[in-house]
């Protein structure tokens, strides 16, 4: 079976084969194909992935290549996880988030709105390209925003797509966690968007222990750190991290703006800091050398990680630190899953009839009360060799539902200005999103997003 990764030259893909090479007999994977159109970094990532497979024992060839045809001709399983307009573009729309006064953050707000403009025409030129040379093939959106890009996928008429995100299960991880069992012990209820939902069950032996946890100061203290335990038990359900924009957005900008650097411009620095030291080191010369780079980048690049929202950090910047020390750590004998773990075990499930439950980004159909049937949601699912089938939640808070239908009035309005090139739609959009609203706000910033990313999102309407 071949599986082919969309964006196979990104940070991410040794950490996808870390995690396949667990996969792999369960699945039958003979060949993973890496694709992406940066040859500089499909090479270095790609020797990264072949030394991590070659110390397994070779139980699958690593192919990589820039022509996307020849990457998705014969694929049965397509994972996209690409950055259109690379790291640069995402600093650059943070920049103009906060210049602006709103959130300058990758995928909420307009972030997310700036890389839909140019993550959407790539993934559905991937998408038609696909369903001509494997049109049985089931691809999984990882491609941020990944919510919205899928409702472009559906809207589009691309049914074979699901939208994945490892953030959506972090309840049913948190709970598995703190009850000490094995995550597939804790069956969860979520509902919501993507980076905008909510888990409200949480069953292990059929017992809903979410009011107990939530009752746990050490569950809230561990796992609701971003959030006043006050507001998560007035919820009464386990948040998703990325709720810290909404219920913290003045908070969140202040803090964000007060950084010397964004987040984007420090995955900028430290990308080009791990590129450089790799061609340096040279994979194939020292692969050893270059496998504890790559991992001494990933544990700085993570103990970061929305660090201005958590009251104890130091706040150093990752960049500032000594090079040597920055790139340079053990080779772990194994990984986390990951957004890799949901798309492998999806391909399982589908491939062998094997139930899962997990909650992924797909139509509602029904699934939440007060949500259009053709609203890509982020709901519980179970999978198996039939397909995907949303999972019943039933209605939802107010609070929730209100929140949620502001979001995807958001997301339907940027699909629809994207699809038709319109400025005006565009700034309807933004003028939707509840971190935005206003008119004033919006109508710059679509400009500006437009202006400097008109060499990849072309000439719009006025």
């Amino acid at each position: 079976m071949k599986l082919t990764l969309i964006g196979g030259g990104g940070v991410r893909s040794p950490l996808f084969v870390m995690t396949l090479l667990r996969w792999q007999q369960r699945l039958g994977v003979t060949e993973l194909c890496l694709m992406d159109i940066d040859e500089r970094k499909l090479e270095l990532f790609g020797g990264l992935c072949r030394e991590l497979v070659n110390r397994a024992g070779k139980p699958f060839t690593i192919t990589a290549t820039s022509d996307a045809r020849e990457a998705l001709t014969g694929a049965r399983h397509v994972v996209t996880t690409i950055r259109a307009g690379f790291e640069q573009g995402r600093a650059t729309d943070e920049r103009i988030a906060l210049r602006h006064g709103v959130l300058g953050q990758e995928t909420t707000g307009p972030g997310g709105f700036a890389m839909a403009l140019r993550s959407i025409p790539a993934i559905l030129g991937y998408a038609e390209l696909l369903r001509e040379v494997s049109p049985g093939a089931w691809m999984y959106n990882f491609t941020n925003p990944a919510g919205l890009v899928t409702q472009a996928l559906r809207e589009a008429g691309y049914e074979r797509t699901i939208g994945i995100c490892d953030g959506a299960n972090g309840g049913q991880g948190a709970i598995a966690h703190w009850a000490g069992v094995q995550h597939q012990r804790v069956r969860a209820e979520v509902f919501g968007l993507n980076h905008l939902s909510w888990c409200r069950r949480a069953w292990i032996d059929g017992e809903n222990v979410m009011p107990r946890a939530i009752a746990d100061d050490r569950f809230l203290r561990d796992h609701q750190g971003l959030f006043a335990p006050e507001l998560v038990r007035r919820a009464g359900m386990h948040l998703n991290e990325y709720l810290y924009y909404y219920y913290y957005a003045e908070q969140a900008v202040a803090a964000i703006s007060a950084e010397r650097l964004t987040r984007g411009e420090e995955i900028v620095a430290l990308n080009r800091q791990l590129i450089e030291q790799l061609e340096e080191i040279g994979v194939r010369r020292n692969p050893e050398r270059a496998l504890r780079a790559f991992f001494g980048y990933e544990h700085r690049r993570g103990a970061t990680y929305m660090h201005y929202a958590r009251a104890a950090d130091d706040g150093e910047n990752v960049v500032e630190a000594d090079r040597e020390q920055l790139f340079d750590a053990d080779i772990p004998a194994e990984g986390g899953e990951g957004y890799a773990g949901v798309a492998l075990s999806i391909i399982e499930a589908l491939e062998k009839d094997k139930p899962l439950y997990t909650a992924l980004n797909v139509p509602n159909e029904g699934a939440i009360a007060g949500m259009a049937a053709d609203d890509v949601v982020e709901v519980s699912c179970r999978v198996d060799g039939s397909g995907v089938h949303p999972q019943p939640a039933g209605e939802v808070p107010a609070p929730q539902l209100g929140l949620m239908k502001s979001v995807k009035l958001y997301e339907r309005l940027t699909v629809q200005a994207v699809s038709e090139r319109s400025r005006e739609l565009a700034v309807e959009a933004l003028m939707a999103h509840p971190l935005v609203i206003s008119y004033s706000r919006a109508k710059p910033l679509v400009d500006e997003f437009l202006m400097v990313h008109r060499d990849t999102v072309g000439d719009w309407q006025p």
